[in-house]
């Protein structure tokens, strides 16, 4: 068995899981320390389906803790950007665009060095071992702890960034550092601002995973610990201390994940209804299609891997104000919803008092929502599952029939039927859809590059990302029969010279059970 948690701003859930078949599945609020929260999910579970701790093979979570920091801007580390590129890439430094408040957070400190490569391998200028020590030093002098080293075509040629994390690490040994190679994909703005976020974020995934950890062990729990990732994958606990960015949008991707498995649907699109937040995404081949544009995380553009998902603001808690253009949201009463709902004796009409008064949702006191106008309850309703239709309807890609999930606790706000869908399915344990998805999620490696025509041809190339792919994957933990490719983007980059071509790949497999942490 295996047991999965996700983390919402509204709601813990947890589920336990006999591989596919879910034994026992809850829904707690989520608490300001959040960590408490998972403890009380598990004693929760516990006590709804007795297991023998020894029996969990595996504990997989979903969280928003990292999200949460660089919104907040809290917790982050005062990190040094180190670009490698001169005499070229001097035009724009590094965290240019960045919020003001961010930049202060991690102490902005900007260094450009030499360094870099052409998108073919080519040498910009040779790395400048004694500039890198003269940082060092400066670091040192200024008490920086983490650094993010960038070159310019990296994923082409990481050799610089490799012997620079050397030379700053032979210097100061407890230095922590990021490279921009593992992190982000080919753009160099983007690529740095996703490395500097998550060299931030090391004593963050430091504290964050032993405090998981200490959960575990007060609930007797001795299995290994992995946390979502934002491409539907599982990464443990060392990976999550090296790449902590690579946690943002788990939650809606685990939802989409467990909406494609509880449905048996491998091509849909995704309504995940919370507390808060809709999040609508869709799900190709059984897995989150992947955003193609750069992602906004705190105000900082990156490229990162992330799942293509739209927000709106209504969810289970969001305020409504009734009339003939009724409000829902974006104010939402979040992990509070149980103190300040109609339903529970508060005082805030809130989108589920409108379930429950329409009925849709037994919850609560119904008596307490009983006075409401009939009709104000029905435009309501259709106002929600209007704007709700059209949100989904944009993630299409074709004209094409397609069907949609329902998940998440306040998916019962909609209707049976949605506006623009012939067909709707709401599946059993839609409420708990994210806890299952990070509980039966599979480990993957993702390979994205630039290739030269002129040295390679396709199939060669193809190949060399594939293996690639694969050997990332087993290394992530995946059994090596199980190992599958899911996705492969070709994408000529015509303004290169050379027949250049930028390949994505990305494998998955199982995870090998068995064994503690």
């Amino acid at each position: 068995m295996h047991i999965g948690i996700d983390v919402g701003g509204t709601n813990t859930d947890a589920v336990l899981v006999d591989r596919t078949h879910v034994l026992e599945a809850v829904k707690n609020p989520t608490t300001s320390d959040v960590t408490s929260g998972i403890i009380g999910a598990l004693d929760d579970l516990a006590a709804g389906r007795p297991f023998d701790p020894q029996d969990i093979d595996a504990v997989a979570i979903g969280t928003t803790h990292f999200t949460n920091a660089v919104v907040q801007a809290r917790g982050l580390a005062s990190t040094a950007a180190i670009r490698l590129g001169l005499p070229a890439a001097a035009g724009v430094p590094p965290l240019t665009a960045w919020p003001r408040r961010l930049r202060l957070a991690l102490g902005d400190h900007v260094y450009l060095c030499s360094g870099g490569h052409e998108f073919d391998g080519r040498e910009i200028s040779p790395l400048d071992e004694d500039e890198l020590r003269r940082v060092a030093a400066d670091l040192a002098a200024k008490g920086v702890r983490s650094a993010a080293i960038t070159s310019i075509f990296s994923p082409v040629n990481a050799e610089v960034e490799l012997r620079a994390a050397e030379i700053l690490r032979a210097e100061l040994p407890e230095l922590r550092v990021s490279l921009s190679h593992e992190i982000g994909r080919v753009g160099l703005l983007e690529r740095e601002n996703a490395t500097v976020i998550n060299a931030s974020l090391l004593p963050v995934a430091e504290q964050i995973t032993n405090a998981f950890l200490k959960a575990l062990d007060k609930a007797g729990i001795d299995a290994p610990l992995y946390l979502s990732q934002n491409d539907g994958t599982l990464m443990d606990v060392d990976y999550v201390r090296r790449y902590p960015v690579a946690t943002f949008a788990a939650g809606p991707t685990n939802s989409m994940r467990g909406a494609a498995v509880l449905s048996g649907l491998s091509d849909c699109i995704v309504v995940d209804v919370g507390g808060t937040t809709t999040d609508v995404g869709a799900v190709v081949g059984g897995f989150p299609r992947p955003a193609t544009t750069e992602v906004d995380i705190g105000g900082v553009r990156t490229n990162f891997r992330m799942p293509d998902v739209v927000s709106i603001g209504i969810g289970g808690g969001s305020r409504v104000t009734l009339g003939d253009t009724p409000v829902i949201g974006p104010e939402s009463v979040g992990f509070l919803i149980h103190q300040e709902a109609m339903v529970f004796g508060g005082s805030t009409l809130t989108a589920t008092d409108i379930a429950v008064a329409g009925g849709r949702l037994r919850l609560g006191d119904p008596s307490l929502v009983a006075h409401l106008d009939r009709a104000d309850v029905r435009r309501c309703q259709q106002a929600i599952a209007e704007r709700v239709a059209v949100l989904a309807d944009s993630m299409r890609t074709s004209a094409e029939p397609i069907p949609m999930v329902l998940v998440g606790g306040g998916s019962v706000l909609l209707p049976e039927e949605m506006p623009g869908f012939d067909a709707v399915v709401r599946p059993e344990h839609f409420a708990v859809a994210n806890a299952i998805g990070a509980a039966i999620a599979q480990v993957g490696g993702e390979v994205d590059k630039v290739y030269s025509g002129q040295d390679l041809d396709r199939e060669d190339i193809l190949a060399e990302a594939k293996a690639e792919a694969r050997q990332k994957a087993l290394l992530a933990g995946a059994t090596a029969d199980s190992i599958r490719i899911v996705e492969v983007d070709e994408l000529p980059m015509a303004y290169l010279p050379g027949n250049a071509v930028r390949v994505r790949v990305k494998a998955v497999g199982d995870l090998i059970f068995g064994g503690s942490r």
